[in-house]
């Protein structure tokens, strides 16, 4: 689709996995200690932040990026698509 994710990128003071700027996209790939009650809260709170921002979050757990790339790829690709009118 023609466009670019920058990698650990600054987005509204944070540090994100990945950032689409031209679509407004971050992806975040998350791990075990994801689960946490403490980082699943700040995790809560970094993605409304980013959103109240106009930046879409999409969040995927490590297994499943190992072990169904191909549907994380289609829901990446499908966020990327402008919205019909």
């Amino acid at each position: 689709m023609g466009v670019k994710f920058r990698r650990q990128h600054p987005v509204e003071g944070y540090i994100v996995d990945f950032y689409c700027l031209e679509a407004r996209l971050v992806v975040e790939l998350d791990g075990g200690g994801h689960v946490e009650e403490s980082q699943a809260r700040y995790d809560a709170e970094r993605t409304l932040a980013l959103e109240r921002a106009g930046i879409r979050v999409l969040r995927f757990w490590n297994p499943d990026v190992l072990q169904n790339v191909g549907g994380v790829l289609e829901m990446i690709l499908a966020a990327l698509k402008p919205p019909s009118p």
